[in-house]
């Protein structure tokens, strides 16, 4: 499976952000998916997961309330809606696919896309 993700970029703090991540190379609804960031010197973290149907969605707590993850599976691409966005969400965003149909934590990955900047200024 093929993950390309688009949508990062630069951004006041306060302003919002969609990431989208479109997927190839196997059937995307039979899968669940998820984003995950990488700040500056720090490792890599869950941030949101979605199941394959789209109707179980999962959040770390540092994003709930402000981040909503949702998916076109028709248009094989999962989407990242992040609003009040605050300095400490500058990271590269990573697109991820998990091997099965439904999240569960520490689940394994089968593929990573390269990697959208987010940027959010002070």
């Amino acid at each position: 499976v093929q993950l390309v993700e688009s949508g990062g970029g630069l951004v006041q703090a306060g302003g919002s952000l969609r990431l989208s991540c479109t997927a190839s190379g196997r059937t995307f609804g039979n899968y669940a998916m998820g984003w995950f960031r990488q700040a500056p010197g720090k490792e890599r973290e869950f941030v949101s997961a979605i199941n394959w149907s789209g109707r179980g969605t999962y959040y770390t707590n540092s994003v709930r309330g402000r981040f909503i993850i949702s998916r076109d599976n028709a248009k094989n691409t999962v989407y990242l809606q992040m609003n009040s966005l605050e300095p400490e969400d500058t990271a590269v965003y990573y697109c991820a696919a998990y091997g099965r149909p439904r999240y569960e934590e520490n689940s394994a990955l089968d593929a990573w896309g390269q990697g959208t900047l987010v940027t959010v200024s002070s």
